[in-house]
């Protein structure tokens, strides 16, 4: 569905994207991830046409988004990490006004109205002015104007700033229907949000792709066996007097056990150590029977912090940048 090649930017001397190419197949929902400045708003304002490439190419749905723009844009629905809203129109007003941009037929516009409305739980925000509404509620208004005209493509930046907690778990399940229907890229900060909604992770560092796979891919191939979960059959008092004479074994905490008779145990070593030997060699010396061991997965923190490490180099803010910025809620997507 989507096909990004080669992709460049260039801000002056600086390098934002470096010829960095991906697919998104179609039906996928895809999380993308990166510190501040990795890279991953440029690369969406390309995909949707906001901004120009300096180099290489974008297809949407087979359409070269820069040769034929109309055609390709036709099948995005976008939400910027600033939504494009009028703050003078009433919630009813912009929806119908985007609808009519979007070239929605006059007789499908009231039900796909309210459909949009209905998906982000704002039907009783119809009659409110946008500007007199709360952060929350405008991010709702956004990603429902980004709905509209039933794009085969969504693409939100940051889609959940500002909603509290249970609004974003609201907000997770629309993902999921959303993801049902439409190819979806999301954008975010929140590890648990990607987690629990994407099919693949995509991680952006200083205009470069590292990393792309899904979160148990991630994890397991980072895995290096200093972190384990055993159980073990036998006394606790004795398991632990067992483990404290290997000294490769860092630390130990005793978990609830899922089996009558059995012990569960967190065993971590130094990072790059692999435990797993010593773990086999101390149960089978004291006898005591091992029926479980493997590796914990990392988290997606984990996984984003390993692979980026923890340098942030903010991006700069180009007269490109903020022209786009400033008028951010003059553009429709």
């Amino acid at each position: 569905m989507i096909k990004v090649k080669n992709l460049t930017k260039r801000y002056g001397q600086h390098l934002a994207l470096d010829n960095i190419s991906f697919t998104v197949e179609e039906g996928e929902v895809l999380g993308f991830l990166g510190p501040n400045g990795a890279g991953k708003s440029t690369t969406m304002n390309i995909m949707t046409g906001y901004i120009a490439s300096t180099e290489g190419e974008v297809h949407i749905g087979g359409i070269d988004i820069v040769a034929e723009p109309e055609k390709a844009k036709a099948q995005i629905g976008y939400l910027p990490e600033t939504p494009p809203l009028y703050g003078d129109m009433r919630v009813d007003e912009y929806l119908n006004f985007v609808a009519s941009i979007k070239k929605v037929k006059s007789s499908e516009r009231k039900q796909m109205v309210a459909y949009v409305k209905e998906a982000v739980h704002i039907e009783d925000m119809s009659k409110r002015l946008i500007k007199n509404l709360s952060k929350g509620y405008r991010q709702r208004v956004g990603m429902a104007q980004a709905m509209l005209g039933n794009p085969k493509v969504i693409i939100m930046d940051e889609p959940t700033v500002g909603l509290d907690p249970k609004q974003i778990i609201e907000m997770r399940e629309v993902f999921r229907k959303l993801g049902k229907k439409h190819t979806l890229i999301l954008s975010s900060h929140i590890m648990q949000e990607v987690s629990a909604v994407c099919d693949r992770v995509m991680i952006i560092n200083k205009g470069h792709i590292m990393a792309s796979d899904t979160p148990e891919r991630l994890a397991a191939g980072l895995a290096q066996g200093h972190k384990m979960l055993v159980r073990v059959k036998g006394d606790k008092d004795k398991i632990l007097s067992a483990l404290a004479d290997y000294s490769i074994i860092k630390e130990v905490k005793a978990i609830a056990s899922r089996e009558l008779g059995t012990i569960d145990f967190e065993l971590s070593g130094d990072e790059n150590i692999d435990i797993r030997e010593a773990i086999f060699s101390c149960m089978s010396a004291n006898s005591m029977p091992l029926l479980m061991m493997k590796s914990l997965d990392l988290s997606l923190e984990e996984i984003f912090l390993q692979i980026t490490g923890q340098e942030q180099v903010a991006e700069p803010q180009t007269e490109e940048l903020q022209a786009t910025q400033t008028t951010g809620e003059e553009q429709v997507s």
